[in-house]
């Protein structure tokens, strides 16, 4: 049972909440704190003391001094006049995992929000009464105003909820499930449309997509080390010390595991080839520095969701503070720098795959495939990697670099962190499918290893196994894109991380406190 507004949140917390294989509740300090920050808010309402957001308008509007008896109407019409967000509607597990991050924020007691409206949220929340969100319309500052705002229509009985056939009309659901509309406190609107939650939450995917991408990159490029007979000394224990970045030396030591005992590895190891290319022998480097991006996002991210990100923020009837929380620099950033980590995976996974095809190493012949000439082999599942990466070299462009001012200049820079975060997890699902082909490039010359009498290390074997049970050795050409559909879904089910999880080796490669687990 996670205690909102009390327990530490993590990403793989909140998704295990929006599955719902962890359950939710308001702890009795919570709900306190929630009162006494709402009875804040009453009391400075009916003062006469100025605070913006309570008894003023919004943005620009913040010298317009609001009535005692019109602050309920300014919440609700902020609710209405910022959703205006458009576009395709982000899934519906992001949408719930902003309703779980904007709850646990609401319940540190801070927002001086209405205890009915955190009850109405965890209720929808249990019930799984999700509202439907547009993609579009956020700048990342003053929060996520328009996405925010569509999530939080469904208080009032207005916008939409994600239904078994599509969306349906939020007040049908409230009339189905004996709801009535919930009558806003005099800070509610402003506390439920000021924050991060858009952003926070598509970071949140992107760090479990990009774990399980990272983990994908270092077995490719292994069982690649293995069917290119390349060299396993680039992954030694005692280079990595020389130049310590965590990220690369985590990579080097897993990679060590996924090789440990190979006869592949063995049968070569007095050759007199000297070095090989670099996307092959800089793979700790390059993966390495990548995973060292995941982690600060991960950390980030994990600092972002435990806090309170609305605005003003309420501390007492003495001190209500209008500052920045709501600003989503600390996390545009991390973000884009994650997008261009995930990108560069793409990007050496690409570049392994056409090595594989060159036909330059013994025993792999050109375009992995034997007699070609009448068969093209694997050579136009290449092309396709190579336009996905191309196209990741475009969308990696960083949103963040960008600002345009908005209402009326009072907010004059913003960080465009719900672009950065859309745009980093498209990222992330062009490299699944890349190293979906890597992979099946690496098992096709894995194969002529094996057709050698040679045997790869025990993981190795069973990774191996694992995605002949998905796609068959390629004698001839046939339609590789159905190949490629089955070997996403296998990048995606995380059936080959599950592999490498059952042996011991993998649970004390270096820094794995660090790296694996979110």
């Amino acid at each position: 049972m996670f205690k909102l507004g009390i327990d530490h949140l993590t990403a793989g917390v909140a998704l295990a909440i929006a599955r719902g294989t962890k359950d939710i509740e308001i702890s009795d300090v919570a709900r306190e704190n929630v009162k006494a920050s709402e009875a804040i808010v009453a009391e400075l309402a009916a003062g006469d003391r100025t605070v913006y957001g309570i008894n003023t308008g919004f943005g620009p509007l913040c010298d317009t001094k609001i009535s005692p008896k019109d602050t309920k109407e300014l919440q609700r019409k902020i609710l209405l006049s910022h959703s205006v967000g458009t576009g395709e509607p982000i899934s519906k597990e992001l949408s719930k995992l902003m309703l779980i991050l904007k709850a646990h924020a609401l319940c540190k007691g801070f927002s001086g929000v209405s205890e009915a409206v955190v009850d109405r949220i965890v209720f929808q929340i249990k019930n799984d009464i999700i509202p439907v969100v547009p993609k579009q319309g956020s700048v990342g500052a003053s929060g996520d105003l328009a996405p925010l705002s569509h999530l939080f229509l469904p208080l009032l009985g207005e916008g939409y909820v994600w239904g078994e056939e599509g969306r349906m009309p939020a007040a049908n659901v409230l009339s189905k499930n004996g709801l009535k509309t919930v009558s806003l406190g005099a800070k509610d609107g402003l506390a439920l449309i000021n924050g991060t939650q858009f952003i926070a939450s598509h970071a949140i995917k992107l760090v479990e997509r990009m774990y399980n991408v990272l983990s994908l990159a270092d077995i490719s490029a292994a069982m690649m080390v293995e069917g290119l007979l390349a060299s396993e000394m680039p992954f030694n224990a005692q280079l990595h010390e020389t130049r310590p970045h965590i990220g690369n030396v985590h990579v080097a030591s897993r990679v060590r595991a996924l090789l440990k005992d190979s006869g592949i590895v063995v049968s070569h190891e007095n050759c007199d080839k000297v070095q090989d290319p670099y996307s092959l022998r800089c793979v700790p480097q390059v993966h390495g520095t990548s995973r060292n991006a995941w982690l600060h996002l991960k950390e980030t991210l994990e600092v972002e969701i435990n806090s309170v990100t609305d605005n003003p923020i309420v501390f007492s009837t003495d001190l209500t503070i209008s500052g920045g929380n709501f600003h989503g620099q600390p996390m545009a950033l991390p973000i884009d720098y994650a997008g261009l980590a995930c990108s560069e995976i793409g990007n050496i996974s690409d570049r392994r795959a056409y090595l594989a095809l060159e036909g330059k190493y013994e025993g792999t012949p050109r375009l992995l495939m034997e007699g070609t000439g009448l068969d093209s082999g694997f050579m136009i599942l290449q092309y396709t990697t190579a336009a996905l990466a191309s196209e990741n070299k475009g969308l990696c462009w960083p949103a963040s670099a960008d600002s345009i001012p908005t209402s009326m200049g009072q907010e004059d820079h913003v960080s465009m962190g719900s672009i950065s975060g859309r745009r980093a997890n498209e990222i992330c699902g062009n490299v699944e499918q890349i190293l979906a082909i890597e992979l099946m490039f690496a098992a096709q010359a894995y194969d002529f290893r094996k057709k050698e009498g040679l045997k790869g290390s025990d993981v190795m074997e069973e990774l191996h196994s694992e995605i002949r049970k998905h796609v068959a050795f390629a004698t001839e050409d046939r339609i590789f894109g159905d190949d490629i559909e089955k070997m996403v879904e296998l990048v995606r089910n995380g059936a080959l991380q599950r592999v490498t999880e059952k042996h011991e080796d993998f649970k004390k490669t270096a820094h794995s406190e660090l790296f694996e687990t979110y």
